[in-house]
């Protein structure tokens, strides 16, 4: 969105910061409105500049600390994600990896994988397909929605086997 900024509304990113700057607002939604109302905006570049403004989004915070603060009290299941972070990592230069507040997205052309800790004892690893039917262990995405085709439930280690693996490299594969 950054690089559209310009382009789409006549201002850098820095142009309209110092803008809000001059704002007597404290809220997202004032500063969001301000911009709708008084500049036009639209409601997703409102959203991306006030996000960036008061840096309250991902970007702004430093990608470990978004990783070590999704595993405080989920300490036991930080090796889960060590060893999926490793392997889907080894897939290819190309792999993107995008820490938020919540989970892991991990990104080619578009996202195929997403590693969230959903519970102290569960990690949910979720999945994009482009067509592959669900199973016992391959369940449908649950509460990624249309993020994710389908998700694995995982609570240990052992479970981040060859079989798992498998379907890693074929997600990442069709996000090529």
């Amino acid at each position: 969105m950054e690089q559209n900024l310009l382009e789409k509304t006549g201002k850098t990113l820095e142009q309209w910061k110092q803008l809000l700057a001059q704002q007597p607002f404290s809220k997202h939604g004032e500063y969001m409105a301000f911009l709708k109302k008084e500049h036009g905006i639209t409601h997703g570049f409102a959203n991306f500049i006030t996000l960036k403004f008061r840096e309250a989004d991902a970007a702004s915070t430093d990608a470990d600390d978004l990783v070590i603060n999704q595993y405080k009290g989920k300490e036991n299941l930080k090796p889960i994600f060590d060893k999926l972070h490793e392997a889907i990592t080894s897939l290819g230069a190309d792999v993107e990896v995008a820490p938020k507040k919540s989970a892991v997205s991990m990104r080619v052309k578009r996202q195929f994988a997403l590693i969230q800790p959903s519970t102290k004892k569960r990690i949910d690893l979720g999945l994009k397909f482009n067509d592959k039917p669900h199973g016992e262990r391959l369940e449908t995405s649950g509460p990624f929605g249309t993020m994710c085709t389908h998700r694995v439930q995982l609570t240990e280690i052992n479970q981040v086997d060859d079989e798992l693996l498998e379907w890693i490299k074929e997600a990442y594969e069709q996000a090529n």
